[in-house]
């Protein structure tokens, strides 16, 4: 069955992969396509192909596979001192992040994000945590509310906590309204597995950019998945994140889902493991965890009495592949050769902007910005169909 062929006059922006990544860069680029009045430039338009969408906010994501990591997440604003290049850019666009996901919230309250208290403890924290403070998290990170932990609000074995204002996403639910919003916005989409980036350009006759946001590329080398074991639960009184890292390495979490999701409890992280398979002993290992985690001193559902940790039920366990790369995201503009119908040599310009790992939501509408600036000064240098 031929695919319908959109608008015959516009040129098409083809972005590849309907994550957290894809989604925000297609819908960036709907915006910046826009004139001040509100009027899209018809000159072009913007198609999402993937192979996997959001199809419900129910929290029922048995259907999603593995490496739809988006859909499986427990996602919120946790940031990472940035000590180092790599992390310095990612608080770049965690930053501007943040900036969206509070006008999100004020602008669009049913669309998934929760204003939360964010609370962290450490039991080996590096120099990095040791040098923050009030002022220098709130200039890095664009988040408020940055209270260091006195000695009694500390969990046994913990030397260094603190707590933040930031934000949790219901990630189905957000999903499901971001393709929402980008259809109604007259956004196209494609089911359909891509095997390289150069088949997104026969999608329409005249694809003028892809944007190349799959997760982990198409056979990158640098690419590897990070396996995270999690438990959704029915946990729905408790109002904040808590974040525990262990002086092993391991972490523990909660994160709620507002808007009735539920609540994470998590969670692995297990480079190049590429077991789907949910393990009993890690579901004990989360379970125990989560019961050691303080929550004195946390906005809890007045409504419900007594410890939210001593009676609740895990409705499933969750096994997800996050998409990583060596070195941090690749975001990039490459060209690359192709040819037409008639054997012409072409020139086929890409942006390339995967491998977030774990940290995609929360640097989600900071890549995305970045993404739109490339894609808009390439096509700005290109006739478009009239």
């Amino acid at each position: 069955m031929p695919l319908p062929r959109g608008d015959k006059r516009a040129s098409t922006i083809v972005v590849i992969g309907a994550g957290i990544i894809g989604l925000s860069s297609a819908l960036t680029l709907q915006s910046r396509l826009h004139d001040k009045a509100g009027r899209r430039d018809r000159r072009y338009e913007v198609l999402i192909v993937a192979r996997e969408w959001p199809e419900g906010f129910t929290g029922d994501i048995s259907s999603a596979s593995p490496d739809y990591a988006s859909m499986l997440a427990g996602a919120h604003v946790r940031p990472i001192p940035a000590d180092t290049p790599q992390l310095r850019q990612e608080a770049k666009w965690l930053k501007a992040t943040v900036q969206e996901f509070e006008r999100q919230v004020q602008a669009e309250p049913w669309i998934g994000i929760s204003r939360t208290l964010g609370r962290e403890y450490l039991e080996a924290p590096s120099p990095a945590y040791k040098r923050q403070d009030s002022k220098s998290f709130g200039d890095e990170t664009g988040l408020s509310g940055y209270r260091s932990l006195g000695p009694p609000e500390l969990p046994q074995g913990v030397k260094l906590g603190f707590e933040y204002q930031t934000y949790c996403i219901n990630t189905p639910l957000y999903c499901t309204n971001l393709l929402r919003k980008f259809i109604l916005r007259g956004g196209k989409t494609v089911r359909r597995g891509l095997s390289n980036e150069l088949e997104a350009f026969s999608l329409r006759d005249h694809v003028v950019m892809v944007v190349n946001a799959s997760g982990t590329g198409f056979g990158d080398s640098k690419c590897f998945p990070t396996r995270g074991q999690i438990m959704l639960t029915n946990i729905d009184n408790i109002s904040a994140t808590i974040t525990r890292q262990n002086k092993d390495g391991t972490w523990s979490f909660i994160i709620p889902r507002s808007f009735d999701g539920g609540t994470i409890i998590g969670g692995t992280k297990e480079p190049h493991d590429w077991n789907t398979e949910p393990a009993v002993k890690t579901r004990e290992v989360l379970l125990s965890a989560a019961a050691g985690l303080n929550l004195t001193g946390l906005p809890l559902n007045a409504a419900r009495e007594g410890n939210p940790l001593d009676d609740f039920r895990v409705i499933r366990d969750v096994v997800g592949r996050r998409p990583t790369r060596e070195g941090g995201m690749r975001l990039e503009l490459e060209q690359r050769e192709g040819h037409a119908g008639d054997g012409k040599r072409l020139g086929r310009h890409i942006v390339h902007a995967y491998g977030a790992g774990g940290r995609g939501y929360e640097m989600s509408w900071g890549v995305a910005a970045d993404v739109a600036k490339l894609v808009l000064a390439h096509i700005d240098q290109v006739k478009p169909r009239l």
